[in-house]
């Protein structure tokens, strides 16, 4: 009987868009050869300076990336939600992680071993075209952050990481506001103000622990008038 956590990677597998392609056999050799890593809120899971083990999806729960200069001073810059893969580029270079990938919640982690990964990257067609969509949505995101970082104000930098930038087909976010503050990178105090600027204006509404994106593109203008 398979596990919790062996169920919902199946059926993860199952779903993306390069398995179809693969032959039976190495489509239940990939299941075989998946592996788990669990934690609760706060944790952890991969540590910076470690060695990369394969390519990771969120399962359930949410991550996010962050990294801490010498000084001691963390800085948040990927949330990754249930049903997202991260970590292709580490996956792809021999070195160490570079990055803390820490719980913003209970979360399960499905790992996709390097071997798997580059196996599938010297032979599958569709899988390459996966990977290169990926990596390409990846760089518009890490713009994104550069940009938010230099040049926006707190409530635009908000209203970036309630997008479809960060977000896609998501308009119903599980998201508290200390999460968010998490990844945005300002206190709980200050989001919670803007978000509810952003509830006055009707472009979102707050219920306990979600966002849902009520005018997107009036989302994206804000703060400017709308």
């Amino acid at each position: 009987m398979l596990t919790p956590a062996a169920t919902l990677a199946h059926a993860f597998i199952l779903n993306q868009p390069w398995q179809g392609s693969l032959p039976p056999t190495q489509q239940a050799r990939l299941l075989e050869q998946l592996t788990f890593v669990k934690g609760e809120k706060g944790t952890c899971l991969l540590p910076a300076g470690a060695p990369v083990k394969g390519w990771y999806a969120v399962l359930d729960g949410l991550v996010k990336l962050q990294s801490t200069s010498a000084d001691g001073r963390v800085s948040a810059f990927l949330g990754v939600p249930a049903g997202e893969w991260f970590g292709e580029g580490s996956a792809l270079k021999a070195e160490p992680r570079r990055y803390d990938v820490v719980a913003l919640r209970d979360t399960t982690l499905m790992c996709l071993p390097r071997e798997a990964f580059h196996a599938l990257q010297d032979t599958n067609l569709a899988f390459n075209q996966y990977l290169v969509a990926h990596l390409n949505r990846r760089l518009g995101q890490a713009m994104a952050l550069i940009e938010a970082g230099r040049l926006r104000s707190p409530e635009e930098r908000v209203a970036l990481y309630l997008s479809r930038v960060f977000w896609p087909g998501v308009r119903k976010l599980s998201l508290s506001q200390e999460e968010l503050g998490h990844l945005v990178g300002l206190s709980r105090q200050t989001v919670n103000r803007v978000l509810r600027q952003m509830e006055r204006l009707r472009l979102v509404s707050l219920a306990f622990g979600r966002v849902d994106i009520l005018d997107e593109p009036a989302l994206m203008n804000y703060p400017s008038p709308v």
